[in-house]
């Protein structure tokens, strides 16, 4: 299908190519997806029995692949027969470098292993400890015991989802060897009073920006404050090559570390010591191929654009739910210029709703035609905790009293995350902010009709 105006902006082009690549016709709201009637039927919750405010649910889909602009870098990199690391991953680092203002990137095959990596070449590992937030990715914490050293949970702000910057302090002892903030949701952390505790304590500081991507804190971009920045580019993410992860850092000893390190541990910059000595280090094989850097090149064309899409789309949704009592739209730190908006959180207040259960709240938002979820548990209760510390070499490097698990997770609760994961926090996902105003509409009227039947909906008979 070709567009029949040619005097596009180069974002309006963008969000053209969206709509007509994902099948939906949305830029004036029209389409398959209409408003409920102003009849009586209208203002009746489609989980009791009315018409969904969204009647197909044709949201924008995820990932977004345009055969003719994608295709050809693809295509040339199959039909080369170059399909292992070389000049094309080279030249996704660049590029992504580049657009986020550090001297230097690795691509690796995931954003697990940017962490477990950097973790390990910042020499982080058995002894020490590092702060983590608790409401997050399984990977912000396993890469902390992947390496040997122990996770300490700092308790979030619930208003920013973020680790709460103002309880770091408590939480350190003089086995604290770094922080590991994570800009979790797209959502920047409080960066610099974070930075300043670091350099107070003399601590390290890796960035977990793997839902982070273009997010920034006064026009500086998030992965670029610490030691290391890591994100991934797993398809469900706003960067997508299917699997794959970067890390970015200004350091070009640890940079050449990493490099050596996802290479078998083969000589590489200031690794390379005695020439023809071989191997210089323990290293594994993390490298990313050819052609998921081709697919990254192709889905970094769009990034941008469809970045600001999400952040004017989230602000405005922001603005039209936020007055529904029992609502309350994330908050972004004043210092914050730009949000990446992997999901679109807010906090659910039963006590507003006639106490309607968070459960039943999302039952009836999904019967509106609304995609959304509950979002995580609590990552510092779940059992692989519980296992790594009975694990044989834990046992054996760490004292009895240092895995005296009870006693660990009385000092590791965190009840304002304990609140956020069983009762307030829902998320609407990113593709869904790809979409038009109507859309934002839409969804606010959703949440408007369940807050005007609440009672009804929380007696209702399953």
């Amino acid at each position: 299908m070709k567009l029949i105006h040619k005097n596009y902006s180069r974002r309006e082009f963008i969000k053209a190519n969206l709509i007509v690549g994902t099948g939906t016709f949305m830029g004036l709201g029209m389409g398959n997806r209409i408003l409920a009637s102003s009849s009586v039927e209208a203002s009746v919750p489609a989980i009791l029995g009315g018409k969904p405010v969204v009647t197909s649910h044709n949201w924008p889909s995820w990932p977004i692949w345009e055969p003719t602009t994608d295709e050809k870098r693809l295509l040339e990199v199959m039909r080369s027969g170059v399909w292992s690391r070389d000049k094309v991953t080279t030249e996704f680092e660049k590029k992504w470098a580049g657009l986020l203002g550090a001297k230097r990137c690795l691509a690796v095959v995931n954003g697990t292993n940017a962490l477990n990596t950097s973790l390990a070449q910042l020499e982080i590992g058995w002894g020490d400890e590092v702060l983590v937030t608790p409401y997050t990715f399984i990977a912000s914490v396993s890469c902390i015991l992947f390496n040997g050293a122990i996770p300490v949970f700092v308790d979030v702000d619930p208003a920013t989802f973020q680790m709460d910057p103002g309880k770091i302090e408590e939480k350190i002892t003089p086995r604290t060897r770094a922080i590991l903030p994570v800009h979790i949701l797209g959502l920047p952390c409080n960066m610099e009073r974070i930075m300043g505790i670091a350099r107070k304590h003399n601590l390290l500081v890796i960035e977990d920006a793997c839902q982070a991507w273009l997010a920034e804190i006064n026009g500086k971009k998030v992965g670029t404050f610490g030691n290391a920045g890591c994100f991934s580019f797993q398809t469900s993410k706003n960067m997508s090559m299917g699997e794959g992860g970067a890390i970015i850092s200004d350091d070009d000893e640890f940079m050449d570390r990493c490099f050596s390190y996802h290479n078998y541990g083969n000589p590489y910059g200031s690794t390379a010591g005695q020439i023809g000595a071989g191997t210089v280090m323990i290293g594994t094989k993390l490298r990313l191929t050819e052609y998921q850097a081709a697919i990254g090149l192709a889905q970094l064309e769009r990034l941008e654009d469809q970045t600001d899409i999400r952040n004017d789309n989230a602000k405005y949704l922001k603005s039209l739910i936020e007055k529904i009592p029992g609502i309350v739209p994330y908050r972004l730190y004043e210092n914050v210029t730009k949000a990446a908006f992997h999901l679109f959180p807010f906090l659910y207040k039963n006590e507003y709703f006639k106490g309607l259960s968070r459960k039943r709240f999302l039952e009836a938002l999904h019967a509106e035609g609304v995609p959304c979820s509950s979002g995580y548990t609590e990552l510092n209760k779940m059992p692989f905790l519980k296992n790594a510390f009975e694990s044989k070499y834990f046992r054996k490097f760490y004292p009895a009293e240092r895995l005296d698990y009870d006693k660990y997770a009385g000092e590791n609760r965190c009840p304002l995350n304990e609140k956020l994961c069983n009762e307030q926090a829902i998320w609407i996902p990113q593709n869904i902010l790809l979409g038009s105003k109507s859309d934002m509409k839409r969804i606010s009227s959703a949440i408007e009709k369940i807050f005007s039947n609440a009672e009804e909906i929380k007696n209702k008979k399953l």
